[in-house]
C-alpha cells in the first residue's frame, strides 16, 4: 500500500469519514447548496432548520397538553437568525447569534384567546440526540463586496446552523498548520465570509499529525492544543481502544457511495486499499474526537465558551477538565459539607475564566446555590453578567463589605462578585455563621490570604460551605497541607512546563541574583544579650527566631541599600537606554514607597510606585491593622496630583 499525501487523500476525506461514524449526516455541495435556494449568498440551511425548530419546540398548556409554535413565529425565529445585526461590529454579531442559541429567541403567542411570550429555541441543549448533526465539504461562500466565493473545507452544522468551520491542510507542506490558521483568520476579515464566520464557535486547523482549535475572532498566537487529560488507563481507554475501533470501523456502503460519488475513482480504490491494513488514530482524528463528537461539542458551546470585554473566549483543555472534576466532586454532601479543594494551574493559564466557567456550571448543576466570586481585579466583574443569563441568573456586584455581607445573609440567589478586600471585611463583620452547604465560594487567589487568618474566619462564618481556590503558583509544602483544609488539591495540576509544551506561555529565564550581607555578628549577639537579659530562655529562643528571618533582615534600611544599589547597577549595566522597563515587587506599600526614596536617592533610575488604594478594606490597609502613615501620606499626593485611583493608574502605565 502506497501512502498519499494529497490533501484529501490524507486529511478532508478521513475526517469527513471519521465525523459520520461521530453521528454527522454528509451533504454534498450539491445537496447543501439546493438547501441553501441554491444562493452561495445564504449559509443557513433553512429547510433543516425550519423542520428542526418544529421538532424540539412546544408550549405546554394547563390541561397537560402541548401547543405547536405558530407557522409564522417559526419563521419568525428563521428571520431572527438569518439577519445577524453587524452594526457593533462583527464579534458583537457573533455574539447575538451566541445569545439566540443559548437563550433561544421570545415569541408572542395567543393560546385560547392568551397572548403570552414563548421561548423559541434553535438548539435542544438538554437532549442532544433531539438535535440533528451535518457536515458538508468545500462550502462555498459569497465574499463580502465581491462576486467571487471562498471555500472552506468543512463546515459542521447543528440543525442546519453552521457552528464549526475546519481548514485541512498536507503535512508535507512547510507551515501547514499555519498556513490553515491564516486561511480562516483571511476568511474572517471585511472582504472575507464574515456571513459564515458570524455563525461559527469553533475553528479546527488540522493538518493530520497535528492540530490546533480556537473560536471565533482568536490571532494566531491563541489558537489552542487538546488532550484528554485523563488517567493514563483513561486515555488508552480512549484513544487505543474505543477511537481506534472507530477510526478502522468501516462506512455504511451507502455513505461511501456517496461519499465517493463525485470523486475520481482511484480516489475510492486508494481507501478501499486502506481498509485491508490497520489505521493508526492521529493526532487530527484525536482533534476531531475530542471537540467535535456532538455532545462534547454542545457542552463546549455551551458551557465553555464566554465573550470577555469584546473578546470571545473557548475553554482551555485544562480549564474544560478543571471544572469538570471539580463539578464532579461538589455534587455529593459528606457530613453537611460538599468537597471543595485548590485548582492549581500555572500563571497565565487563565484561571478568571476557568473560575466564571466553574461559579456557571454550579449554577447549571446545583439547585439554589449562593455563589460568590472572590477576585483582586475589579474589572472581571463587571464582565461577566451575560455569561450567567443562559443559566436563569443575575449578577450582583457587592461594592462594600457591609452591602456582602447583606447579600451573603439574604435569600438572594443572585450570583455575587466582590474583590478580596471586600470579602474579608464581610466575614469579619458576620454575626452568625451561615450552615447552608450550598453556599460556594470561588477565590481568584492573586496572593495567599486565604491560607492565613482569613482562612480561619472564613470557616468559622461559612462553616459549611464549599471552598474552591485557583492559584497560579507553585505550593510550597506548608501550604499543601493546608490547601486540605479546601478539601484538597483538585487534580489533575497543570504546571509550568504542560504550559510551555501547550505554548500557553513563555518560558520564564531565570537569573539569580545574590545581594552580599554582611553581618557584625558580635556587636548584634551582645546587644541582643543586653536587651533579653529579663528574658527566659525559651522567650530568647521564640525572639531570635522571629528577627532572624528573612523578611525582617531585608527591611533593614542598610539591606534596603545595598538592594538598590545592585539593582540600580544591573539596570544601568543591562538593560538602561533600550526601551526595556524594569519591575521592584515589595512586600508591603510602605516597603515600595521607601525604595522609591532609596532609588531617586541614589539617582542612577527613574522610578514610580503603583500601589492599590489604602482604603479598599474599609478604610484599612489590612483588614485588622492601621494603615501606615507614608502610605496615607503618599497616597493623598497621588490623588492631588491625578485626581482619581483609576487616573493614577493609567497615568503610570502612559509614562
Amino acid at each position: 500500500m502506497y501512502l498519499s499525501f494529497k490533501e484529501d487523500h490524507i486529511s478532508q476525506l478521513p475526517a469527513l469519514m471519521l465525523l459520520q461514524k461521530l453521528g454527522y449526516t454528509y451533504l454534498s455541495q450539491e445537496e447543501a447548496l439546493l438547501l441553501r435556494s441554491e444562493k452561495t449568498t445564504n449559509v443557513l440551511l433553512e429547510p433543516i432548520l425550519r423542520e428542526q425548530l418544529r421538532i424540539i419546540n412546544s408550549i405546554p398548556i394547563i390541561s397537560g397538553k402541548i401547543e405547536p409554535f405558530s407557522e409564522q413565529n417559526i419563521e419568525n425565529g428563521i428571520e431572527a437568525m438569518r439577519n445577524v445585526p453587524m452594526q457593533e461590529g462583527y464579534i458583537s454579531g457573533n455574539e447575538y447569534v451566541y445569545n439566540l442559541l443559548t437563550l433561544g429567541k421570545a415569541m408572542e403567542q395567543s393560546i385560547d384567546g392568551d397572548k403570552k411570550s414563548y421561548t423559541l429555541n434553535y438548539i435542544d441543549w438538554k437532549n442532544p440526540s433531539n438535535n440533528v448533526f451535518h457536515v458538508s465539504e468545500e462550502f462555498a461562500v459569497t465574499r463580502g463586496g465581491m462576486n467571487d466565493t471562498y471555500r472552506p473545507d468543512l463546515v459542521l452544522f447543528i440543525n442546519g446552523i453552521p457552528v464549526v468551520v475546519i481548514e485541512c491542510k498536507r503535512p508535507d507542506i512547510k507551515n501547514s498548520l499555519s498556513q490553515a490558521i491564516s486561511q480562516q483568520l483571511r476568511n474572517q476579515k471585511e472582504d472575507g465570509i464574515r456571513s459564515l464566520y458570524v455563525y461559527s464557535m469553533l475553528l479546527l486547523a488540522l493538518s493530520n499529525n497535528e492540530a490546533l482549535y480556537a473560536t471565533t475572532g482568536t490571532p494566531e498566537n491563541f489558537w489552542n492544543v487538546w488532550r484528554e487529560q485523563f488517567s493514563e488507563d483513561a486515555q488508552k481507554q480512549i484513544y487505543d481502544t474505543d477511537l481506534h475501533e472507530l477510526v478502522n470501523r468501516p462506512l455504511k456502503e451507502s455513505n461511501q457511495e456517496k461519499l465517493f460519488a463525485s470523486r475520481y475513482k482511484y480516489v475510492k480504490e486508494y481507501f478501499e486499499e486502506q481498509r485491508n491494513s490497520e489505521l493508526k488514530v492521529s493526532i487530527q482524528d484525536k482533534y476531531l474526537y475530542g471537540l467535535c463528537s456532538p455532545e462534547r461539542l454542545m457542552d463546549l458551546i455551551f458551557n465553555f465558551t464566554v465573550y470577555d470585554a469584546g473578546i470571545k473566549k473557548i475553554a482551555r483543555y485544562p480549564q474544560f477538565f478543571a471544572v469538570k472534576k471539580t463539578t464532579e466532586r461538589i455534587q455529593h454532601i459528606e457530613e453537611g459539607r460538599r468537597q471543595g479543594g485548590v485548582i492549581w494551574h500555572t500563571q497565565g493559564s487563565g484561571k478568571s475564566l476557568t473560575m466564571v466557567m466553574m461559579a456557571q456550571a454550579i449554577a447549571l448543576k446545583i439547585k439554589n446555590p449562593k455563589i460568590v466570586l472572590v477576585t483582586d481585579r475589579t474589572e472581571l466583574d463587571k464582565q461577566i453578567a451575560g455569561t450567567f443569563r443562559k443559566c436563569g441568573k443575575y449578577v450582583i456586584r457587592a461594592g462594600s463589605g457591609a452591602q456582602l455581607t447583606r447579600l451573603l445573609e439574604s435569600n438572594s440567589d443572585a450570583i455575587i462578585t466582590t474583590v478580596i478586600n471586600k470579602f474579608e471585611t464581610a466575614v469579619k463583620r458576620m454575626k452568625k455563621p451561615l450552615n447552608s452547604p450550598d453556599i460556594f465560594v470561588l477565590i481568584d487567589e492573586g496572593h495567599r490570604t486565604q491560607y492565613g487568618e482569613l482562612n480561619i474566619r472564613m470557616q468559622q462564618a461559612l462553616p459549611n460551605a464549599c471552598f474552591i481556590a485557583m492559584t497560579g503558583t507553585p505550593l510550597m509544602r506548608a501550604e499543601k497541607n493546608t490547601a486540605q483544609k479546601f478539601g484538597g488539591i483538585i487534580l489533575p495540576v497543570y504546571t509550568v512546563n504542560q504550559a510551555i509544551t501547550d505554548n500557553a506561555v513563555l518560558p520564564l529565564l531565570y537569573e539569580g541574583r545574590v545581594v552580599p550581607q554582611y553581618v557584625q555578628s558580635n556587636e548584634i549577639d551582645k546587644f541582643f544579650d543586653y536587651i533579653s537579659e529579663p528574658l527566659l530562655e525559651y522567650q530568647k529562643s521564640d525572639l531570635k527566631k522571629k528577627f532572624n528571618r528573612s523578611d525582617v533582615i531585608n527591611q533593614t534600611e542598610g539591606r534596603r541599600y545595598a538592594i538598590a544599589w545592585d539593582i540600580s547597577l544591573h539596570f544601568q549595566n543591562n538593560w538602561q537606554g533600550t526601551g526595556f522597563k524594569a519591575q521592584l515587587v515589595c512586600p508591603k506599600k510602605a516597603v515600595a514607597i521607601l525604595y522609591k526614596n532609596i532609588l531617586d536617592d541614589i539617582g542612577i533610575v527613574s522610578s514610580e510606585v503603583l500601589i492599590s488604594p489604602p482604603d479598599d478594606r474599609e478604610g484599612e490597609e489590612t483588614a485588622y491593622g492601621d494603615t501606615n502613615e507614608v502610605v496615607k501620606s503618599f497616597w493623598e499626593k497621588m490623588m492631588d496630583e491625578h485626581g482619581t485611583p483609576k487616573k493614577y493608574e493609567e497615568n503610570l502605565i502612559s509614562r
